[in-house]
């Protein structure tokens, strides 16, 4: 079985001499169901450039596509992108403005292909204030390939961790004042089936790339036992070896999840 899932692999990737070594290393029958990513470095690797933030951006859109893409050849269902957190309002008003357009411009660049590729296109987060034309482009492409089963694609925007979480608090306090459910029907299934990433299996692999190592706010609940994997590469710069080593990583630890 494993090398009937190595040859579909190779029969539908197209790799690198740098791609080829780690690749073999793996075992594709573990490979983790869920990845999470951290889109970090875009603008450090514009003005690396001489380029503006907005440049970085762009090219990091190219990389979440060419990662959708691999993932989606591989034994992998679900990919989940922090593309705009709620602190993100905090940057200028030009880059904020300038990323609202890249994230309309982009799907509609790139949804015929996902469509053919049989990505399902999602969301978490409250996608409703980033303004009512990205909203209804985005629940078209939700609705549109909602049948697609290939991988599952989800962005995070407008997305705090804390912010899901208190939402479900709340919910949950609601239908406890109402007498809906009583305290001891507050459980961990009841809160996750509140969190707007109840629809997600909890990430086996967090990738956050340009060095940093934080959570920065993000899926807080449920990566609590996700591997973490801190790559120094800039998100633009991140390519299908840098995936295989966090998988491969990944598969070289022992997860326990509090056991011994």
């Amino acid at each position: 079985m494993a090398q009937q899932i190595k040859e579909q692999i190779l029969k539908d990737l197209i790799l690198l001499p740098e791609d080829t070594e780690v690749f073999h290393a793996i075992d594709w029958e573990s490979c983790p169901q869920h990845i999470a990513f951290i889109m970090d470095g875009n603008g450090r690797w514009a003005k690396a450039q001489g380029k503006p933030r907005t440049y970085g951006h762009s090219a990091g859109v190219r990389t979440v596509h060419e990662m959708v893409e691999v993932c989606g050849k591989l034994p992998v269902r679900h990919v989940t992108f922090y593309a705009f957190s709620t602190e993100n309002w905090k940057r200028s008003e030009t880059e904020v403005r300038a990323l609202m357009g890249l994230f309309s411009s982009s799907l509609r660049k790139y949804l015929d292909e996902l469509e053919t590729q049989g990505v399902r296109i999602d969301w978490i987060g409250d996608i409703s204030a980033m303004g009512g034309q990205i909203e209804k482009e985005f629940t078209e492409a939700k609705e549109r390939t909602k049948h697609n089963s290939r991988i599952h694609m989800s962005l995070a925007l407008n997305y705090s961790g804390r912010a899901d979480l208190v939402s479900a608090v709340r919910a949950l306090g609601v239908k406890l004042r109402n007498g809906e459910i009583s305290p001891l029907e507050i459980t961990e299934e009841s809160i996750q089936n509140h969190l707007s990433t109840r629809f997600l299996p909890e990430p086996e692999l967090l990738i956050r790339t340009s060095g940093e190592m934080r959570l920065s706010n993000f899926m807080l609940w449920e990566c609590a036992y996700s591997e973490l994997y801190f790559s120094s590469v800039h998100w633009p710069d991140f390519k299908k070896v840098h995936l295989f080593e966090a998988i491969l990583a990944y598969q070289k630890r022992q997860r326990r999840f509090g056991g011994e």
